[in-house]
């Protein structure tokens, strides 16, 4: 499955023997004292400020070290991506909610880049408290890693600006040109709606495979297609930043509005740091009931992704 697939479900879980289970930390030296909370962050124009018993609640050694740390596997736009090219300084989605999290926490995450498949065992040799890389929740993972869920997401449908054919479902697309990446669940998803098209008397969808996204986006530049499905977070990004938002927009269906066979992401946080899971997802309700949890997505382009409520290991597969 391409990285352009519905999710990044590709990672290997591996089981390790209890004999492996390592310290909060993973630090051979342990810090004397508490270290200081930090500053008020800004996030998506939203300035966050410590919450104290959420500080409190927190394993001994991260209050100490002052820091989680992070795996990212960098780049996977809008989530995970470098401020420019050849630059090592992130940005994205889930860098963003990371600060958010951890100024709520009064602590920093730190990211570290981090290749996609080894995540899951570098948490749990201890090499990470945690990783925010839009890492589906399934219930294999759940064996061996804790999740907060902080996305709900499918595939998406990107139009013209203007949406000429005024396509808001999969429905709609019955009877015309669509394309898709090959080989990917959105093409999939295409080829099992065909029945349902011919249910409609619409006719069916024609779909067009292409080796590259971009290649898709192109033909629907050029009129070839009426629209392009791939994964919902990145048709979002791609009509926010294509052409500066001229070219494309998001068709939203107010039935999918996570997007088509939506499943659920989630921050993945070792099993060894129970302390820490639970003020995650404390921290990430706290985001979403003040309103800075929709802002960080708004800024990507998925706002119809986010949760409404901070869950735990909410696998539907």
């Amino acid at each position: 499955m391409s990285r352009s697939a519905l999710h990044r479900t590709t990672l290997p879980v591996v089981l390790l023997a209890t004999g492996l289970a390592v310290a909060a930390c993973g630090s051979s030296t342990t810090p004397a004292a508490d270290a200081s909370v930090v500053a008020p962050v800004t996030v998506a124009g939203v300035t966050l400020t410590p919450d104290q018993a959420l500080h409190d609640a927190l394993p001994d050694a991260v209050k100490k070290s002052g820091k989680v740390r992070v795996a990212t596997d960098v780049p996977y736009p809008p989530f995970e991506m470098y401020v420019s090219e050849g630059s090592k300084e992130m940005t994205g989605l889930d860098y963003d909610l990371g600060q958010a999290i951890g100024a709520k926490l009064g602590v920093r995450f730190e990211f570290q880049a981090q290749k996609f498949d080894g995540i899951v065992p570098a948490l749990q040799a201890g090499k990470y408290d945690a990783a925010i890389s839009a890492i589906t929740d399934n219930k294999e993972r759940e064996q061996v890693v804790d999740f907060v869920d902080y996305s709900v997401s499918g595939s998406g449908i990107l139009v013209a600006k203007g949406n000429p054919q005024k396509i808001t479902t999969l429905d709609d697309l019955c009877g015309h040109a669509v394309a898709v990446q090959t080989a990917t669940n959105q093409q999939k998803l295409l080829d099992k709606h065909q029945d349902k098209c011919r249910e409609l008397g619409r006719g069916a969808v024609d779909v067009q495979a292409f080796p590259k996204d971009s290649d898709a986006q192109l033909a629907l530049r050029s009129g070839k297609v009426v629209a392009d499905v791939l994964t919902k977070p990145a048709a979002g990004w791609t009509a926010k930043t294509a052409d500066n938002g001229a070219a494309f927009e998001l068709a939203d269906d107010p039935a999918a509005l996570g997007g088509y066979n939506a499943s659920p992401n989630g921050i993945a946080v070792s099993k060894n740091l129970p302390q820490l899971t639970d003020a995650v997802q404390k921290a990430l309700q706290s985001l979403i009931d003040d309103g800075s949890l929709a802002r960080i997505y708004d800024k990507y382009g998925v706002a119809s992704i986010a949760v409404q409520q901070a869950t735990k290991n909410s696998a539907v597969d």
